[in-house]
């Protein structure tokens, strides 16, 4: 074909995708911040990212949705300043609706559009993830001796109680059988969780299938507004298309009531905010090259916050805020993600704290 066009490599009858059709197929976060420090543009990982719709994020600032102090905005206006493009691996991003991630960060000048600095996102394996797991399981050694001496203790009394809530439930209607149901099904779940011989000790690995998430919620959801979260008010953000997560009900169930617990004693009469999202690209390190956790469900409370002294070691056995607390309630909550193969995370300032639980997706989900 000498001296003619070159044959287009191209099937025919097929269109080329726009560029903003590739982006939004990429499972990074990946926007674009204009010379004023607006968002201009954000693909569907961003959005994720972002916790906001496209339509909510192009043409507000950046520093609404991330600390306008923070290395994120700092790097953007290197960026724009120098026209070179920078790379972060590891950077601290936090912002008022995404919480807390550590990144790898690349922002460079955007050719043809002046003042224009695109950013890519990499969320990193969180290998300061998995350190504070593993400080935390050197922390709970102590605490295995004594949970096996508790386990014993306490599967006594959990049969004299579930006799009598069925004793009661035999002579009740309505929602007061429903209530004896719901006390028998709780001490069954606890006299599971006690056949463990204590979460602290070296148990065998879980159990672990699908599990509705949404399901495990309303549970607790029904065990706090019957009890001891009475006079919270619920708010619910749930993702209605959120897959099914690789991990075990009655652990997702003490955990999640774990959490609701601590946000009702932190704001007793306040609002508790229960909210599930689906979140690409977020990679916990382990065996094997490690393990996706795109699935995040968060407890949220507008209570006065945790003090800074106790933050940092919140995980461990016998910290606690409260006067008359025993710090096992987030240890074992702690203990349990690790064992269903996702870990925990917490922010925390004045009137919201926020607990976000990141776990697999079921096996099931993945095939399809």
């Amino acid at each position: 074909m000498a001296g003619g066009a070159a044959p287009s490599l191209r099937p025919e009858g097929y269109d080329s995708p726009d560029a903003a059709s590739i982006l939004d197929a990429l499972p990074a976060p990946v926007f674009v911040i204009d010379a004023k420090g607006r968002i201009a543009f954000v693909n569907g990982a961003a959005e994720q990212f972002f916790n906001l719709g496209a339509s909510h994020l192009i043409g507000v600032a950046l520093s609404v949705q991330v600390a306008p102090d923070g290395a994120l905005c700092v790097l953007v206006a290197r960026a724009r300043a120098s026209g070179a493009t920078l790379i972060e691996h590891e950077m601290t991003i936090e912002g008022p609706r995404l919480g807390r991630h550590v990144a790898g960060v690349r922002a460079g000048p955007l050719a043809g559009a002046p003042g224009c600095v695109s950013v890519v996102l990499h969320e990193r394996v969180m290998a300061s993830g998995v350190d504070l797991q593993t400080s935390r399981r050197e922390a709970a050694r102590p605490v295995a001796a004594m949970a096996a001496v508790l386990a014993h203790e306490v599967k006594n009394p959990l049969s004299g109680i579930r006799g009598a809530a069925q004793l009661l439930e035999s002579g009740l209607t309505g929602a007061d059988r429903d209530l004896a149901q719901l006390i028998c099904h709780e001490v069954d779940r606890i006299a599971a969780l006690v056949d463990r011989m204590g979460v602290f000790s070296e148990a065998p690995p879980m159990q672990r299938e699908a599990v509705n998430l949404h399901q495990a919620i309303d549970h607790v959801r029904r065990i706090a507004e019957a009890g001891f979260a009475r006079d919270c008010r619920f708010v619910e953000g749930y993702d209605p298309s959120l897959p099914l997560a690789y991990s075990n009900r009655d652990a997702m169930v003490q955990i999640v009531l774990n959490l609701v617990k601590n946000a009702a004693e932190a704001a007793p009469h306040g609002v508790i905010r229960l909210t599930t999202t689906f979140r690409p690209g977020v990679r916990l390190a382990g065996a094997g090259g490690g393990a996706f956790l795109p699935l995040a469900l968060s407890v949220e409370d507008n209570g006065p916050g945790i003090a800074e002294a106790v933050s940092g070691r919140l995980f461990e056995p016998f910290a606690t805020t409260k006067a008359d607390g025993r710090g096992l309630g987030l240890a074992l909550a702690a203990k349990l993600m690790e064992e269903l193969g996702g870990m925990i995370e917490h922010t925390s300032t004045p009137g919201r704290t926020v607990f976000t639980l990141r776990l697999p997706m079921a096996e099931t989900e993945l095939r399809l």
